[in-house]
């Protein structure tokens, strides 16, 4: 094999293999995609984040829920319609990169893919 595949971006361990289109390191189980690697040193801070429709979000910013949202803990979800203002983006856990408080719920993360920018 004369491809060098990159180190595991959790735990460093030099010994991945690719599956398909992802790699795949067998020390911690973590898998991930090459196109979305990103190099050393260039950190969540360069990413954009987009809406479910294709704009940019920033910190500060309105955005209303598109699609009825299941909370855990609540017999009732987030409704489609919500607004929910003054979101910051954070590099969450699951893909979950938008911070945020709902009334009626309080602090809370979502996906920028089930948001649209108000």
């Amino acid at each position: 094999m004369s491809e060098k595949l990159p180190p595991c971006p959790e735990c460093s361990g030099t010994y991945t293999y690719g599956m398909g289109a992802l790699l795949v390191c067998p020390e911690c189980g973590h898998e991930w995609s090459p196109v979305l690697a990103e190099p050393a040193g260039s950190g969540a801070e360069n990413a954009v984040i987009r809406d479910a429709v294709g704009n940019v979000l920033a910190d500060g910013d309105t955005v209303t829920v598109v699609k009825t949202l299941k909370v855990k803990g609540s017999p009732s979800g987030i409704k489609a319609g919500t607004k929910v203002r003054n979101i910051r983006l954070v590099d969450g856990v699951d893909g979950h990169d938008i911070d945020c408080r709902i009334d009626g719920f309080g602090p809370m993360q979502l996906k920028s893919s089930v948001v649209k920018k108000a």
